[in-house]
């Protein structure tokens, strides 16, 4: 065994038995390179990662390719999830080289660090080039590619207002933005599949939560369409597990048909508040069904006895991608008899298979329920049972949980059902008592301990949970955490001179660089998200030095997000809630929480809700008070309220009249 042996990290463990003299990153590995003054090998993947595996197999492996390695380089290995920092600074430098980042990624520094050419997955005897030239190149040029390594790491310490030309406009946001940011993203759309763009195709759910929003705003017709063909699209395709419930991370084609088989919890914690956000607007019993599967999925599959959430299922299950997941047609026949025939063409199974090697993939023709094939469905779930599993990655990261939270508690507040709530609560109390430790947070903890101060990601996604969950269960300890994080995020990330956050805390390890993530991708930027917390707490409670900091953010970002939404659709949700003042919910008296409920069944996303039975000294609270046997409800805008209102047909009539 090599020295990974005694990391905590499953992709790490993965290579604990490689012949490759592989080290955790780390000041051994680190002092090691500068001693023997070596090329410093970054190989960075993910434990649910195919084309990780397939490397390892290939090259890893090897006995030959070892040899090479361990002669000529010290070799690390970094599992991206555990890391996202380290990732993050060696993807951006691949990508300044002119290269598609992806994983497994693969980057030869100079001892010291520092970046100088990378790549993503080499065969087998290409990789054996590479290394060779690498080793040759450090040989006899090292002088060279220590001025290469110098100008890719200068690159990376200008700030984003610097790089991307980004100054403070103070004009306000107009609806004229908004059409236009709408206009720039449908140009991508595709119009017969959904979604954006060819192939390959991810899920992106901060696309579709702008254009609900946009949509509520503008009334364009066209967006709506698209999203209900995006998500129908997605909901029917083999990309989502149409027996458990669950989506894989992205589809290697643009019909949503083949994916590569991971399922990871950021996908499925965003994708249930996309679906429960597109439900209540739409009453789309597939978007309900989707919501039930995967929360079932994640409770039966995902769930910690502690009542954390897992990281990941693995693409592979005995060395073939997809196997769980997949069926013979001789397979179905033998399993369903009579009823395997009406089955089949429901999900496209044919006789030859509709994938590779024979097998098929289940995807939907149209849009029906699963549960019309509920027994057929269920047989197939006993033999799948019984197959060999696809590797879970059981670390629990602290950012992956806070999406899933926020997911479950959008579920909950459109659906009303308590089992997601208690889920939800359950997590919430996991995070709070294992993962904040003295007003900080912890990135990731599997067997018992904590690792690593956590990231800004960490607490844009738990801030934003925690914010959720006061909202929909009126417990204010969750709303004051909230508070106490952001302040947190603002002394130890904030730099006063760009305006934006920095992904790693004050007293986080030192690195080549520190960056600060601003771009929008499959998960929302953690900058963006901050902007939204501070905006949202801000509102929630009355502290306009939120507000004013999210707007400062969200200024600066204006010559981007004209031009560039497509990856910046986060920050897009943001403006929408600023085009319009807030709606601002307070409910009083002996049935604030049923009130809550009835209220939260109309399609309102610009809008802050609390409620108490007797008293609170929350802003939007104080002072009011419900005579017995009664409850009010109070609808503000700018501080400005309407006279309060006894009823909730009364406050939804008031909501209709505002907008």
């Amino acid at each position: 065994m090599n020295n990974l042996a005694n990391e905590t990290s499953p992709y790490l463990l993965q290579h604990a038995h490689n012949p490759v003299d592989w080290y955790a990153w780390g000041q051994e590995a680190l002092e090691k390179a500068r001693y023997e003054n070596k090329p410093i090998l970054v190989s960075i993947g993910y434990s649910a990662c195919h084309w990780c595996h397939v490397m390892e197999r290939e090259s890893f492996e090897n006995e030959t390719v070892a040899e090479v390695m361990n002669e000529f380089f010290v070799n690390i290995k970094i599992d991206r999830e555990e890391r996202p920092d380290i990732d993050a600074i060696y993807m951006d430098a691949v990508q300044a080289m002119g290269i598609r980042g992806g994983w497994p990624l693969n980057v030869f520094l100079m001892p010291d660090g520092k970046p100088f050419y990378g790549g993503t997955y080499f065969p087998k005897h290409k990789w054996i080039d590479v290394l060779n030239a690498v080793n040759e190149g450090f040989e006899n040029k090292q002088e060279a590619l220590q001025e290469s390594a110098e100008g890719f790491t200068q690159n990376m310490l200008i700030s984003e207002s610097e790089k991307y030309g980004l100054n403070e406009d103070e004009s306000d946001y107009s609806i004229e933005d908004l059409n236009a940011m709408y206009e720039k993203i449908a140009f991508s759309f595709d119009h017969e599949w959904g979604g954006v763009g060819s192939s390959p195709k991810f899920p992106m759910p901060s696309v579709y939560q702008f254009l609900l929003r946009y949509y509520e705003i503008s009334k364009n017709p066209d967006a709506l369409k698209h999203i209900n063909l995006s998500l129908q699209k997605i909901a029917s395709g083999g990309i989502y597990d149409q027996l458990k419930g669950g989506f894989s991370r992205y589809s290697v084609d643009g019909e949503w048909f083949a994916p590569h088989f991971e399922k990871m919890l950021y996908d499925n914690g965003q994708l249930l508040s996309l679906y429960s956000e597109a439900y209540l607007l739409t009453k789309n019993e597939q978007y309900r069904e989707v919501v039930y599967e995967t929360i079932n999925w994640v409770k039966s599959e995902m769930t910690s006895p502690e009542g954390g959430f897992y990281s990941a299922l693995d693409a592979d299950s005995e060395g073939v991608e997809g196997k769980f997941y997949t069926w013979t047609y001789t397979e179905i026949q033998n399993v369903l008899g009579k009823e395997a025939n009406d089955f089949c063409k429901a999900y496209q199974i044919t006789e030859q298979g509709n994938w590779e090697e024979g097998v098929n993939i289940l995807w939907k023709k149209d849009g029906f329920l699963n549960e019309k094939f509920a027994s057929q469905i269920e047989k197939l779930m006993s033999i799948r049972a019984k197959r060999v599993r696809p590797g879970l990655d059981d670390k629990i990261l602290c950012s992956w949980n806070g999406l899933m939270l926020r997911g479950l508690i959008d579920a909950y507040s459109v659906f009303g059902e308590k089992e997601f709530l208690d889920l939800a609560i359950e997590n919430a109390q996991f995070i709070s008592e294992v993962f904040v430790q003295e007003e900080e947070l912890y990135h990731s903890f599997k067997n018992g301990k904590l690792k690593i101060l956590g990231f800004l990601e960490d607490y844009a996604s738990v801030i934003d949970a925690f914010t959720a969950l006061y909202q929909v269960t009126f417990d204010e300890n969750w709303l004051h955490l909230a508070e106490l994080l952001t302040i947190h995020t603002y002394k130890n990330f904030y730099d006063p001179y760009d305006h934006f956050f920095y992904f790693t805390d004050n007293d986080a390890e030192d690195l080549i660089a520190r960056k600060k993530e601003i771009f929008d991708n499959v998960v929302s930027s953690s900058n963006s998200m901050m902007a939204r917390n501070y905006y949202t707490l801000g509102v929630l409670l009355d502290r306009e030095d939120f507000i004013k900091l999210s707007q400062k953010m969200l200024a600066k970002m204006r010559k981007l997000l004209i031009t560039n939404i497509d990856y910046l659709t986060n920050w897009g949700c943001l403006v929408a809630q600023t085009v319009s003042p807030t709606i601002e919910i307070a409910i009083v008296g002996e049935k604030y929480q049923e009130f809550r409920a009835e209220i939260e069944q109309n399609f309102k996303t610009n809008k802050v809700i609390c409620g108490t039975k007797e008293w609170s000294d929350l802003p939007l609270l104080e002072n009011r008070a419900a005579a017995e046997g009664e409850t009010l409800i109070f609808i503000c805008q700018n501080k400005t309220c309407l006279l309060p209102v006894k009823s909730v047909a009364e406050a939804v009539a008031q909501l209709s009249a505002i907008n």
